[in-house]
C-alpha cells in the first residue's frame, strides 16, 4: 500500500487568511530525497509560494496539522502530529526487506522471512555491511 499523508497549514497574512493542504506521496518523497524536506516548503512550492518571501517566512511559524496518513504511515500519526524520523527508519527497513524477500524466495525457497528471524537478522546485516564497503 502506498504511504502518503495530508499536510494543512493555516495562517493570516497582511489581512488574508492562507488555507493549505496538500497530500504528499511519503514514498516518492523518500525515494527522491534520502530524508524529508520541510513539510513547509513542500506546501509552498505545491502553493506557489515563494520560499524567500515574509509570507514563506510567516507559514513557517504556523505548526502544520498531519491527517488522513495511508500505508503504514498510518502508525506515525497522531492527534494531528507526524512522527517523521520513525516513519523514515521504517521506511527504510520495509525497503530493505522489500529487496531481501525475492533473494530468500529464489536461494532458501522462504516464503515470508518474517517467520525467519534470525536469518532476516543475518540478511540485514550482510545488506548493511555491503553498504558500508
Amino acid at each position: 500500500m502506498k504511504n502518503s499523508i495530508d499536510a494543512h497549514i493555516e495562517f493570516s497574512f497582511k489581512g488574508e487568511t492562507y488555507s493549505l493542504t496538500s497530500t504528499i506521496d511519503l514514498d516518492r518523497l523518500m525515494m527522491l530525497e534520502q530524508e524529508f524536506p520541510s513539510f513547509h516548503a513542500i506546501l509552498a512550492r505545491d502553493h506557489k509560494i515563494d520560499t524567500y518571501s515574509y509570507l514563506y517566512e510567516v507559514m513557517q511559524e504556523t505548526e502544520i496539522e498531519f491527517k488522513n496518513a495511508q500505508g503504514y504511515a498510518a502508525d506515525y500519526l497522531s492527534n494531528g502530529d507526524f512522527n517523521q524520523q520513525a516513519f523514515m527508519v521504517a521506511w527504510q527497513e520495509n525497503r530493505v526487506l522489500a529487496l531481501l524477500q525475492p533473494i530468500a524466495t529464489r536461494e532458501l525457497n522462504i516464503a515470508n522471512i518474517d517467520q525467519h528471524p534470525g536469518l532476516k537478522n543475518a540478511l540485514v546485516q550482510a545488506f548493511n555491511l555491503g553498504k558500508r564497503t
